[in-house]
């Protein structure tokens, strides 16, 4: 499974590692992702979610159900959770 956010689609990014040299390697920023549970009183039932720390707050400021229904909008989020 990809490393990306399922309420905000964020996903992970390339850079450069670079030296004191100033010589140039490739790196990949990672999302900061984590598996939670949220309940969904409308339905009776849980849902697992893979948020990021963003995500996290944007469910915390705009409910949970609004959140589900924006990413499904946007195309982040299968239709079937």
């Amino acid at each position: 499974m990809s490393k990306v956010c399922e309420i905000t689609g964020k996903r992970a990014m390339v850079g450069n590692n670079v030296s004191h040299s100033k010589r140039r390697t490739k790196r990949s920023f990672d999302v900061n992702l984590f598996y939670k549970n949220f309940y969904l009183p409308e339905e009776g039932r849980w849902v697992k979610l893979r948020v990021s720390a963003s995500g996290l707050r944007l469910i915390n400021k705009i409910g949970v159900e609004a959140a589900i229904k924006s990413a499904q909008d946007k195309g982040f989020l299968s239709v079937k959770q």
